[in-house]
């Protein structure tokens, strides 16, 4: 997928199923997205990644995990993450994305797998070969995608029974889960602010904005996106009015400098100054790529 687009509220839009199960299976080239690499977004399924060639740096809620080849990792339900190619070594990975609701039935789901959802210390797990539970489950990540792409006979069910044999090593380790009230409200806060940024990136944006929007001081704010995002909040503005001009630089009706005003630049060359910064390239120059 080469281009990956998220929503408002920084849910990714692309939609984890087929038509037959609520899962969806896919490989990536990472430095193939129009961004270069996959933006912070989140989605309310399951995410499995499996490396196949190559290394990448995910970051999730505030932690950052390097993965290399061979390496897998499980992304819980609703946590802000993003993927870049690391060392640029050509980083491919197979995702599984599963519906919570796939995973066991109804009965089973309060029980065995809503649990885990809710809980604050459990944004992901990095699954390596070392452990045979975690060998365990990158093989079935790799036979379902294999029933994927062959579809034999009644392959569903031998998908959800491969489901549920990689939930059941997850669950069977020992993780000890905990709910506190106040990462959950940071988390939350931290949605706010990217979806204030995100509706309002046009405008003219000043530091206290963004920290009204999320009911904090100008400090609390820096210190919020120095967590989760690793950078300040006035260059995440900057970078993502960057990334939003990538879609409209290759429209043909807009030149460089509608593109600047669009995305809340008051500056052409500011913009042009910028852009080069992040993407090392023109605008111009991306533009008659583009085309």
């Amino acid at each position: 997928m080469k281009d990956f687009i998220v929503d408002k509220n920084f849910k990714e839009l692309t939609h984890h199923r087929t038509t037959v199960i609520s899962m969806a299976c896919y490989r990536t080239t990472i430095n193939h997205n129009i961004n270069g690499y996959i933006p912070m977004h989140w989605h309310e399924e399951f995410q499995f990644v499996l490396i196949i060639k190559g290394q990448a740096i995910f970051q999730i809620q505030e932690e950052q995990v390097i993965m290399d080849e061979g390496e897998a990792l499980f992304i819980n339900s609703g946590c802000l993450h993003l993927a870049k190619d690391l060392n640029n070594s050509g980083c491919i990975y197979t995702c599984l994305n599963v519906s919570p609701s796939f995973i066991l039935s109804q009965e089973l789901f309060r029980t065995y797998v809503y649990p885990y959802i809710e809980a604050t210390n459990l944004s992901y797990i990095l699954l390596t070969t070392k452990e045979q539970w975690a060998t365990n489950i990158i093989d079935a990540i790799l036979e379902i995608d294999r029933l994927i792409q062959q579809s034999p006979a009644i392959y569903e069910i031998d998908i959800s029974i491969k489901l549920a044999q990689i939930w059941r090593n997850l669950i069977v380790n020992g993780f000890q889960l905990e709910y506190k009230e106040s990462e959950m409200l940071k988390n939350q806060r931290m949605k706010e602010m990217l979806n204030w940024i995100h509706l309002h990136y046009t405008e003219r944006i000043v530091l206290e904005d963004i920290a009204r929007a999320g009911h904090l001081s100008r400090s609390e704010c820096c210190r919020y996106f120095k967590r989760f995002v690793k950078e300040t909040p006035l260059n995440y503005v900057m970078e993502y009015r960057i990334q939003k001009s990538l879609l409209l630089l290759q429209q043909p009706q807009y030149n460089v400098t509608d593109v600047a005003y669009q995305v809340g630049f008051n500056s052409t060359s500011y913009f042009i100054n910028q852009f080069k910064k992040s993407m090392n390239i023109t605008p111009l120059a991306y533009k008659k790529k583009m085309k």
